[in-house]
């Protein structure tokens, strides 16, 4: 019996350990605080990389399967889909964007714990790095844009922004493009009151704020142009390593169709991100 056991020990520890199963694909990555759906465009890293934030009761499963991941992936970027919290007596994701609602994480800390474990498994590049989001999704990428510039090169917040009350001041300078639908009735341009204390913002005065935070040296922008389907608002002299622009399209609350490569080409024109 002794030497029956003894023989399975060994054949035990010669055998090698089963490997954790790898992550990425249709494979969630599991961090401390959360997860994350990650796909790899063709070719070597290290990657540039865009980070979308799904809006309410969305998914990173769904949107790994959207317009955006496949046209960041045919430029050459790893598109990162963070996955949402369900609230405590809710039944839909959502994520813990405003600063007076505490909620169940820290929504930029667990981020940057994406990116670095991203960066750790896959090789992605954070300088070349674009944080977007839609509606709820974008007013989180507005408040890291608002609370930690440098966590990201630049943000492209689409349908969401600001909630009342606005921020009083951002840390510093950043680059910022914010895409909006003229006839949005969900996240109105004017903002509107959900429930008594809880209200959107007005994104004309986020705008200001953005003004002020990239020390814009006009109120009025320095660019209009309409092509492709937008009205395009562009302040050009602003601090150095800044950027700020606005979108408008004739559409209601969504990403407006040709919105990733207008964004990405954005991108380039501030960073060189395929450089």
């Amino acid at each position: 019996m002794r030497l029956a056991l003894n023989l399975t020990l060994c054949l035990c520890l010669a055998l090698p350990a089963r490997a954790e199963p790898a992550c990425g694909g249709d494979l969630p990555c599991e961090t401390a605080s959360g997860s994350y759906r990650i796909a790899l465009p063709e070719g070597d890293g290290p990657y540039p990389v865009v980070m979308f934030l799904h809006g309410y009761g969305g998914s990173a499963r769904g949107t790994m399967r959207g317009s955006t991941a496949r046209t960041a992936l045919a430029r050459g970027y790893a598109f990162i889909a963070p996955e949402g919290l369900v609230r405590q007596g809710r039944e839909r994701t959502s994520w813990n964007f405003h600063p007076d609602f505490p909620g169940r994480r820290n929504e930029a800390a667990f981020l940057r714990e994406v990116m670095q474990d991203a960066g750790h498994r896959f090789g992605i590049d954070p300088a070349r790095s674009l944080l977007a989001g839609f509606s709820i999704g974008g007013s989180l990428a507005s408040y890291v844009a608002c609370s930690h510039p440098g966590d990201f090169a630049a943000y492209a917040p689409v349908s969401g922004s600001f909630w009342l009350p606005l921020p009083e001041s951002c840390a510093g300078p950043v680059r910022i493009l914010h895409v909006h639908g003229w006839r949005d009735r969900v996240v109105p341009l004017e903002g509107r009151e959900i429930r008594p204390g809880f209200a959107q913002g007005d994104v004309f005065e986020a705008m200001r704020l953005w003004r002020g935070t990239n020390e814009c040296a006009r109120h009025d922008p320095d660019l209009f142009e309409a092509a492709e389907g937008y009205w395009r608002r562009a302040w050009l002299d602003c601090a150095p390593g800044s950027a700020l622009e606005m979108g408008l399209f004739d559409g209601g609350h969504g990403v407006p169709r040709g919105w990733s490569d207008m964004a990405l080409d954005w991108f380039e024109a501030q960073i060189g991100a395929t450089q």
